[in-house]
């Protein structure tokens, strides 16, 4: 099993939607999502688990590592409704990431910030992501 994901800028905010099992098997798709945020994106990264049903410790591993990579591009991880049984396990030298409770408290976190915006809503996605009909391409 692993996860589709879909990957929108709005307003100077990347939001990577995960969803599926975020497992062993799926740990080099998360990786690209996050390689495509990184040339996509210039400001901080929600990942908004709300469709996540699972992750494992290798997918954990895998957000705290996504984390590192972009704030070496001088961007911040944020988590958004992360999987029921809480647990995310960062390394002690990794950057610190901050967890809401749904992604409408990730953006009015950021409601409050000012910047240069980002003309219109951009969006791109696995195949397997439903489109707003409700079906896959």
């Amino acid at each position: 099993m692993t996860i589709d994901w879909r990957y929108t800028v709005e307003e100077n905010l990347g939001i990577l939607s995960v969803a599926g099992y975020l497992g062993p098997d799926a740990v080099r798709r998360f990786t690209g999502a996050i390689g495509w945020a990184l040339a996509r994106g210039t400001g901080p990264v929600v990942v908004d688990l709300t469709e996540l049903r699972s992750w494992s410790a290798e997918g954990q591993l895998a957000i705290t590592e996504a984390a590192r990579r972009l704030a070496e591009a001088g961007r911040g991880l944020e988590l958004a409704a992360i999987p029921a049984d809480g647990s995310l396990v960062p390394a002690g030298d990794f950057p610190p990431i901050p967890v809401h409770a749904d992604l409408a408290a990730a953006f009015a976190a950021h409601s409050a910030e000012h910047g240069e915006r980002v003309e219109g809503r951009h969006e791109w996605r696995t195949t397997g992501w439903p489109t707003r009909d409700g079906q896959g391409e």
